[in-house]
């Protein structure tokens, strides 16, 4: 177990044996790195166990330094207010953690956490109108990225996609397709098919500006397909497949993997039971236009349609029923649904709908809301096409780091430097979109993304390959045998301390559903190593047992690395 856990343990019974009342669940002790480290190596505040016993946190903090009995390990107890901070025997706190990583490998980090939680994540989702952009990146990014967290956390992960393949917007394509495609298809055009089919899309937004009667047409078409009609299902079954096979190209490359599939087509008629029933039961009303409407007013939410006049469903219907299904078909705490900004009152209609019909598990429904993603030109829009594909912008990152690999590697060619500069370009893309929060926006800049030597996934995955280098040439590879008697300058405390912290950083990642603070933990990590290795030599110390501790110490941050690099979906290359 991580010496930081061990300690927390050790400091809660001593806790409850100075205050016997406070029971087990009472109070959540959290040792924090201390960012000065004069004040201490790890520390917490005392507030929480102050309010429990309604006294004063400065008091908490000084009966706790004269009454625990600290074990060896601890230095020096510092009072700060409020704080209790704790200096570690640099010594121990050495070769604890790094032999400790050693050992474990990639298992370092691990916890139980979320042992015992079932978390069902809905990430993707596309429409089979259009290829895929840079906003589906940011979502197929944040699904993968959190499923690892909350997997290397303790957690059951089922991963879903769930994939709108029928609806207005995609009888628009089709549309289309049928009015003017003549005959064409991926093959006879050598396009990639799901480009191809949202060239259609495209197509029909320009001439139903100059024709209004083409979205009767395609409201026409929808009622045709709910209604089975055979030469609509047809094509629609046959531009489907073209997009199927464009999707998983680009998943493949980006690295997305579902536990299930889910197409509306499939799910969208039990929403509309749903609804039915609840009209029935006097949940929702029908409008004078026929429309299936609930009134959340009271909620400040308005009155929402949830079936059209013409019996067809919307988006909400077949939520519904997607919702409904999921908890049918798995035993999960939580659902959670990873989709952008724009639809934040779409979600909270959707849950307070799910809770008036009576559905209890409606509170277990989370909706992981995430910012926009801009380019220097601005916003995108499907429609206008001017989306920026991802099979595009992936296929320049790659030609623009091939250029940065070819300048720092000459001898690096071929097949090598074909799959180097892949690594690189999704290394780059990857760790730009993941190092922001969540719910902010994201204005991508490609050329900065690439930079070795800028916040980029580039420069961490050379900070790695610097570590695989300096192992090659160590030439020791015996763990057992790494000496930690000579390390202890203050370099090397502050990165042991970054390593120690790692378990920490994972599970508040998880816990907030936020990558970005493990993307930005590793960058800090690299930039330490980084100082180090330009401060202090490692394989030329002239002392042995000095490089054998140092080695082993960059053997630990290049373990690190790799595996917070792998649960951010990036690869960690041993050479760049």
């Amino acid at each position: 177990m991580n010496i930081i856990y061990k300690f927390e343990d050790y400091l809660k019974k001593e806790i409850k044996r100075i205050y016997p009342d406070i029971r087990d669940d009472d109070f959540f002790l959290n040792l924090e790195l201390s960012p000065d480290t004069e004040e201490g190596d790890f520390g917490f505040g005392c507030f929480g166990i102050a309010k429990l016993l309604k006294k004063n946190p400065q008091d908490i903090t000084e009966n706790l330094s004269e009454s625990i009995s600290f074990p060896p390990y601890i230095e020096k107890v510092i009072k700060r207010g409020p704080y209790l901070n704790f200096i570690f025997d640099k010594r121990f706190l050495i070769e604890e953690t790094v032999s400790g990583i050693l050992k474990e490998g990639s298992l370092y980090g691990e916890s139980k956490w979320g042992e015992g939680k079932r978390i069902l994540m809905e990430y993707s989702s596309p429409n089979t109108n259009k290829p895929q952009h840079l906003g589906h990146i940011r979502n197929n990014l944040l699904g993968m990225t959190l499923s690892n967290l909350l997997e290397k956390a303790g957690c059951k992960v089922v991963k879903i996609n769930l994939i709108n393949d029928r609806g207005i917007h995609i009888c628009k394509s089709m549309l289309a397709y049928k009015l003017w495609g003549n005959s064409k298809t991926p093959e006879n055009t050598g396009k990639k098919g799901d480009n191809f089919v949202g060239d259609y899309y495209v197509m029909f937004e320009k001439k139903a500006k100059e024709d209004e009667k083409l979205i009767v047409q395609v409201q026409e078409m929808l009622k045709k397909w709910e209604e089975g009609d055979k030469e609509t299902i047809e094509l629609w079954k046959r531009m489907n497949s073209w997009v199927y096979e464009g999707f998983n190209e680009t998943y493949k490359r980006l690295g997305a993997e579902f536990d299930k599939i889910y197409y509306e087509s499939e799910t969208y008629k039990l929403g509309k039971e749903i609804v039915l029933k609840g009209l029935e039961d006097s949940m929702c009303y029908k409008n004078d236009k026929g429309e299936i409407v609930i009134d959340l007013s009271e909620k400040g939410l308005g009155e929402k349609v949830l079936l059209r006049g013409d019996g067809t469903s919307i988006y909400i219907t077949q939520d519904i029923g997607n919702a409904k299904l999921r908890f049918d078909e798995y035993d999960i705490n939580s659902s959670i649904y990873i989709v952008a900004s724009e639809q934040n009152y779409h979600f909270q209609v959707l849950f307070e709908v799910l809770r008036r019909f009576g559905f209890e598990w409606a509170d277990q429904c989370y909706h992981l809301s995430y910012g926009m993603v801009y380019l220097p030109e601005g916003k995108m829009k499907s429609r206008e096409g001017t989306v920026v594909d991802a099979d595009n912008l992936m296929d320049e990152l790659k030609f623009m780091a091939e250029a940065e690999v070819k300048k720092r590697a000459r001898d690096i060619e071929g097949e090598q430097l074909e799959n180097i500069s892949e690594i690189i370009g999704l290394s780059a893309l990857k760790f730009y979109v993941l190092k922001i929060h969540p719910s902010k926006d994201i204005n991508f800049n490609p050329v900065e993304s690439l930079s070795f030597e800028g916040d980029t996934g580039p420069y961490i995955q050379y900070t790695h390959a610097r570590v695989s280098s300096l192992l090659r040439k160590s030439g020791m590879y015996g763990d057992d045998l790494a000496i930690f008697t000579k390390l202890g300058n203050k370099e090397e405390i502050n990165i042991v301390k970054n390593l120690l912290n790692f378990p920490k950083i994972l599970i508040s990642s998880a816990e907030n559903y936020n990558p970005s603070r493990l993307a930005n933990y590793l960058l800090e990590l690299a930039k330490r190593y980084n100082k180090f290795y330009h401060d202090h030599s490692v394989l030329n110390s002239g002392d042995e047992e000095l490089t054998s501790g140092r080695v082993a110490l960059s053997k630990s941050v290049g373990i690190v690395i790799k595996e917070g690099l792998r649960i951010l979906g990036i690869v960690a290359p041993e050479r760049m």
